[in-house]
């Protein structure tokens, strides 16, 4: 018995100095100072030996567990510390190298075409004024010429709030009649930026909240020939200096007579494609001269002054001008569309 035990401390330590990694760190205790391992298993056989024998075997058996225990410990710290400067080598910091400069960010698409529209309308005299996002039921829709129960309050799916009256505004058209009664009697030629909210299904060409860009020019002798002017100047800066204005009439409660513009195709230059659906046009804004009605609730007397109106939708504008084809990618968050534009 005393023989086996030296020898199977022997072969123990010969194979722990071989052990090189945790794993077979491991296997070596199970098999011999593990629940099941050789030392314990020549522990409990010392109660099968005579008499005279099993104090000196039981001493020698209680040493050389002691001895591999202690043996095991010292090479498990071993092993964990080399692993531990490993890693720190693999991950060590070279602070002589450049630093990796943070992402600034850029402005945001719907931003950039904001203001390319502002410096646009800002070489033709045009001023920026900010409205309100949240409107009453008389300004957003009464005092433009749409009366409770007008046919054309359809054309807008509105947000209205717990407060009686109170809306978030579905257009940006809200913002001529505070244009108009903060500059009466003087003439008026602004440009009226900002959000929308309607509810609408979201789709590849429509969303909760968008941008608009409301224009709004009152004065003297103003007309249609003045209108088609500033938008024929505007449509050539924005989208070439060889685009095709032409414009279509339509309906507005709020201008008569009203129009649709639309510039030739500017994928096909009017020839027809998917983009234009094979009319070789593509829609831009929506447009007209004041309606008498709206030019007295703002102030003025229809007699005296006229204007022109319009209104357009920045994302839209954008849509066309870089080829997107889903409206959402505007409000998604997700870097890798925004990044394509800096």
């Amino acid at each position: 018995m005393l023989e086996e035990l030296h020898r199977l401390r022997a072969q123990a330590e010969e194979e722990l100095q071989a052990v090189e990694d945790l794993a077979a760190l491991d296997a070596w205790r199970r098999t011999y100072v593990g629940k099941n391992g050789l030392v314990t298993q020549a522990l409990r056989g010392i109660g099968k030996l005579p008499p005279d024998q099993r104090p000196a075997a039981g001493q020698l058996a209680n040493e050389v567990r002691q001895t591999l225990e202690s043996a095991f410990e010292a090479r498990q710290a071993a092993l964990q510390q080399r692993a531990l400067d490993e890693d720190l080598a693999k991950g060590a910091i070279d602070v002589r190298l450049p630093g990796r400069p943070p992402s600034v960010g850029t402005l945001h698409l719907s931003t950039q075409t904001l203001r390319e529209i502002y410096a646009i309308f800002a070489q033709m005299g045009f001023q920026v004024l900010r409205s309100r996002e949240v409107e009453d039921d008389t300004t957003n829709f009464q005092l433009l010429n749409i009366p409770p129960h007008h046919p054309a309050r359809d054309m807008w799916s509105t947000f209205y709030t717990t407060t009686p009256g109170a809306l978030l505004r579905t257009h940006t058209s809200p913002g001529q009649i505070h244009a108009m009664r903060k500059h009466y009697p003087e003439p008026i030629r602004v440009i009226l930026p900002g959000k929308c909210y309607r509810y609408e299904q979201v789709t590849l060409r429509s969303e909760h909240m968008f941008h608009q860009v409301e224009g709004l020019a009152v004065g003297r002798n103003i007309t249609m020939a003045d209108l088609k002017g500033v938008l024929t100047n505007f449509a050539r800066q924005m989208f070439g200096a060889e685009r095709k204005l032409r414009f279509r009439p339509s309906y507005f409660p709020f201008t008569e007579p009203s129009a649709e513009a639309d510039i030739d195709c500017i994928l096909c230059a009017g020839a027809g494609c998917p983009m234009c659906k094979y009319t070789g046009w593509l829609e831009i804004l929506g447009a007209g001269m004041v309606h008498p009605t709206v030019l007295r609730n703002g102030g003025y007397d229809p007699d005296v002054y006229s204007g022109f109106a319009f209104g357009m939708g920045p994302e839209r504008l954008a849509i066309l001008k870089h080829r997107i084809t889903d409206i959402r990618n505007f409000f998604s968050g997700d870097v890798r569309f925004l990044q394509q534009f800096p």
